[in-house]
């Protein structure tokens, strides 16, 4: 008799964390949806100035959330089938994936929260160099800059001067200009050989680049952490049914 109840009660117990489990992976679903947006959303919103960084945390970071958040639909299914099944060896590799995009999640977090305070310093000492070095000699930083000066409303990247020092006006390929014609508040064939204040922006792209950056990685050091921890409970009660399922076949 005490055996039956015994069984009974672990069955109820599985029972109860095959309920939990299916309401954790919706969440959970949830969850890898909203991280693999925040990942989609960083890449294509700062893609084209990735070139111009001269530290791959950002780019890596971001990449590594969508990484996660596609893992997260392909463990929804093993953690669903595992509980549907009571199957053991699906709970188990359900718990280790659990693991695995915790740590993926919590790297990204950890990344970007270190990597936070630095990015102005990175910009000061690097992005005037790529500016000045890398302008109509590379084509895809030359893009990346245009449309920078373009979309920031500035020029250079700490003022309308550093052009003057860069290898496009020494190597005389400026055809006579005195800045790029994406510094001009009015972009016409030419216009950048006149750099009066009416014509061009004299703020540099420095500042507007470190603050969007800088932007981006709280919000990546935000979604990192934060929803980790949601994983934490998962492999708690993934273990739990684990064990529990183990006593009711025996």
């Amino acid at each position: 008799m005490a055996t039956r109840k015994s069984r009974d009660s672990d069955c109820n117990s599985v029972s109860f964390l095959k309920y939990v489990l299916y309401i954790f992976n919706v969440v959970f679903l949830l969850s890898g949806i909203a991280v693999f947006g925040v990942g989609i959303w960083t890449v294509v919103e700062k893609h084209q100035y990735v070139v111009l960084l001269t530290n791959a945390t950002y780019e890596l970071a971001a990449w590594v959330l969508i990484v996660a958040g596609c893992l997260v639909f392909l463990v929804t299914v093993i953690g669903c089938l595992g509980v549907l099944q009571n199957n053991r060896f699906f709970i188990l590799v359900y718990t280790f994936a659990l693991l695995l995009v915790f740590l993926l999640e919590a790297m990204v977090g950890v990344m970007s929260f270190l990597y936070e305070p630095h990015v102005e310093e990175e910009l000061r000492l690097n992005l005037n160099s790529t500016f000045v070095e890398n302008y109509k000699m590379d084509d895809s930083k030359t893009s990346a800059i245009d449309l920078m000066q373009i979309e920031y409303k500035c020029c250079g990247a700490n003022q309308f001067e550093d052009w003057r020092y860069s290898r496009w006006q020494k190597e005389n390929l400026s055809e006579g200009l005195k800045v790029p014609n994406s510094c001009c508040k009015t972009i016409t064939p030419q216009c950048g050989k006149s750099d009066h204040p009416s014509n061009i922006y004299y703020t540099g792209c420095r500042h507007r680049l470190a603050d969007e950056i800088r932007d981006h990685l709280i919000i990546l050091s935000a979604v990192g952490l934060g929803i980790c921890v949601l994983q934490i409970f998962g492999m708690i009660f993934s273990c739990c049914l684990y064990i529990k399922l183990k006593d009711v076949v025996n």
